[in-house]
């Protein structure tokens, strides 16, 4: 993705400030199942309302996601930076990542 760069020997999210290894080692699990999981390890699918588990501060701006926020009707697509969830709320169109969500 356009803002994902190289720090050190880590990946770096200029959007959401995510890190992870550029070389992944056999300590870590592989996520190779295609499944889209919150963060209490729930399945996630199109159309599913899910709620904020923490406050989020939007890069670029002062805008702030709620902890607690519902959002209804999300959307699937992986990318390559890791955000899983297109997410369509007052504040705007966001790309979440999963762990920062549950199952509603």
């Amino acid at each position: 993705m356009e803002n994902t760069y190289e720090d050190g020997s880590n990946y770096m999210c200029a959007d959401c400030a995510h890190e992870w290894p550029i070389n992944a080692t056999d300590d870590e699990p592989a996520e190779t199942d295609g499944i889209v999981r919150d963060a209490n390890g729930n399945p996630l699918a199109d159309g599913d309302a899910v709620i904020l588990i923490k406050d989020l501060k939007v890069k670029g701006t002062s805008t702030v996601l709620k902890k607690g926020t519902k959002v209804k009707s999300i959307r699937l697509g992986a990318t390559s930076d890791g955000h899983e969830v297109d997410c369509k709320m007052d504040a705007g169109n966001f790309m979440l990542k999963a762990s920062f969500l549950k199952k509603a």
